[in-house]
């Protein structure tokens, strides 16, 4: 048997019923404690909140570094970090991605380990949605619940500092 965890199998059942992204609903309750917010959780916290905010209101872009010609940018852009510093961690790591949260004008540098992180929960987020907007036909309840725990462990890894180069 698969369901390890069985009171969120249930909490999943009456959400698919009635799906809401509120944060607060039993199911995305639990899944916001165990696994977004600790993955989204870094030094730097209020840009972490808007990188929250950002993947909850689906504005969240990310682009690999290197495709743009370099433009001068302004003294105020400094904080973003940049090719050799994470704007999230703080940390001097070789950035080959970096993100826009909405419709700012600042692009921030992102390490490969806060890139994965990113983008677990991204894909969790994208799935659920999938749901909520009826788009997911092809899957009964349990294949569902099964592809949202796959998605956990995604997370669960990113979170550890496990991340995919390639990914």
């Amino acid at each position: 048997n698969m369901l390890a965890d069985l009171s969120l199998y249930n909490e999943f059942r009456s959400w698919k019923d009635e799906p809401t992204m509120d944060r607060t609903c039993p199911f995305l309750d639990k899944i916001y404690q165990e696994d977004i917010f600790p993955c989204l959780t870094f030094s730097k916290s209020e840009l972490a909140s808007a990188v929250l905010e950002a993947v909850e209101n689906n504005t969240l872009s990310i682009e690999p570094v290197g495709l743009q010609p370099i433009r001068f940018v302004k003294a105020s852009a400094v904080e973003c970090g940049g090719p050799k510093k994470c704007a999230l961690t703080g940390q001097s790591k070789s950035c080959k991605h970096r993100i826009k949260l909405g419709d700012s004008s600042n692009y921030y540098y992102i390490s490969p380990f806060c890139r994965y992180r990113i983008t677990s929960v991204c894909n969790f987020f994208t799935y659920i949605r999938y749901i909520q907007q009826g788009l997911v036909k092809q899957q009964d309840v349990d294949q569902m619940f099964w592809e949202v725990m796959q998605l956990r462990k995604e997370m669960s890894l990113a979170k550890l500092g496990y991340f995919k180069e390639e990914l």
